[in-house]
């Protein structure tokens, strides 16, 4: 298999090189196995890139196709070169398109870390993969201090922040809630990573789906927690949502995983020995979706499967070697299957398995920052299909 990937690796796209257009598109057939990848690069460092990530309606929540989310930010002043599907969410029930870790938007903090891989970009502008974990952490008045999530489900046993990213009300049942409005010189919202907010408790409520407003934030505590200090309205509370590693100051993040590339080196894929289809389908081959980088460029890479006679898929271990063979110094994996999809220059170009493009949480997006309306400033794109 590592022969195979690095002839595609050698053949699919230009070599780097300043003629080299800033922005390229291939579609690379194999025969054995039967692979059809798609693989955008864009260098870096053509004025006005950036990467982005995006959810469906601007939200915490929901669901959209990649096509949608890409229309929904490619507004004025902004262009989008490229795009792939986001992280892994849920798909039903009222919290349809809760993302399975973390996202930030434009510097907001929709959803909290999960502890596993994330990808984000810091304050210098430098891409970065690794295991976040969450510190996100309330301090009450007596000085009692206990975690909680961010805009997902609240477990009957948990403690959940709300904003209003997340919709009209919290969809929760049963429990308390304290409506909060930030006070202080830190009283801007939306929640960024890694600061410190202060907010006075305006009311108490003794049952679930508060609703949502600008400037207020929900603190949801749900019926099975043991104990939390008893507070009255006008207590103040200290909000903190720190990361470890420390990521005050990024503007994107998505989460994904596993970690499939550090040092241009192929990570080796084991799956924990949990019994499920989320860990078993690691060494199946099935559609893929990934981002990778090295210090010039960054690539989107999508790969069809389900399809007999088009694509058959990838293993995880088969597309970490690709993304390596490519030139990929960092990589991570993406949600996939029925997921994948890889968007360039105005049009999806992968085939999706399920024959159309699905409804995803969240999408990672390659856009050029324009001085002003009119055509991209890179220094040209290229295909080849």
């Amino acid at each position: 298999m590592c022969a195979a990937a690095g002839a595609v690796a050698d053949s699919a796209l230009p070599p780097a090189g300043p003629a080299v257009p800033s922005f390229f598109y291939t579609n690379q057939h194999v025969g054995d196995p039967l692979w059809s990848i798609h693989v955008v690069r864009i260098k870096r460092s053509a004025p006005g890139v950036e990467l982005r990530s995006v959810h469906a309606g601007a939200g915490a929540l929901g669901l959209s196709t990649l096509s949608a989310q890409i229309q929904q930010l490619n507004r004025a002043g902004v262009a989008v070169l490229a795009g792939v599907n986001g992280d892994f969410y849920q798909r039903d029930r009222a919290y349809a398109g809760d993302p399975r870790g973390l996202q930030i938007v434009e510097g907001e903090v929709l959803r909290s870390p999960s502890g596993g891989a994330s990808l984000w970009v810091d304050a210098a502008g430098q891409p970065h993969a690794a295991n976040v974990v969450s510190q996100f952490q309330i301090t009450w008045p007596d000085g009692t201090v206990t975690p909680f999530g961010l805009n997902g489900p609240r477990a009957s046993n948990g403690i959940e922040l709300f904003s209003p990213a997340i919709g009209a009300s919290t969809l929760t049942t049963r429990g308390r809630e304290l409506i909060l409005e930030p006070v202080g010189d830190n009283a801007g919202l939306p929640l960024h990573a890694g600061e410190t907010l202060l907010a006075r408790v305006r009311e108490i409520r003794a049952a679930g789906d508060t609703a949502l407003h600008r400037g207020v934030l929900v603190l949801s505590i749900g019926p099975a927690v043991a104990k939390v200090p008893e507070v009255a309205p006008g207590a103040v509370l200290k909000i903190a949502t720190t990361t470890v590693p420390d990521l005050r100051g990024a503007r994107t993040a998505l989460s994904g995983g596993p970690v499939l590339v550090r040092g241009s080196r192929a990570l080796r894929i084991k799956p924990p020995s949990e019994d499920s289809y989320e860990y078993s389908s690691m060494l199946e081959r099935h559609p893929r979706s990934a981002i990778g980088w090295n210090g010039q460029y960054y690539f989107l890479v999508e790969v069809d499967g389900r399809q007999a006679n088009l694509s058959v898929g990838m293993t995880l271990a088969e597309l970490a070697a690709y993304l390596a063979k490519l030139g990929c110094e960092e990589a991570m994996n993406l949600d996939g299957g029925g997921s994948a999809t890889l968007w360039f220059a105005g049009a999806v170009r992968n085939r999706p398995c399920d024959g159309y493009e699905r409804g995803i949480a969240n999408a990672l997006l390659v856009v050029e920052k324009l001085p002003s309306a009119g055509v991209p400033t890179g220094t040209g794109s290229g295909a080849n299909n």
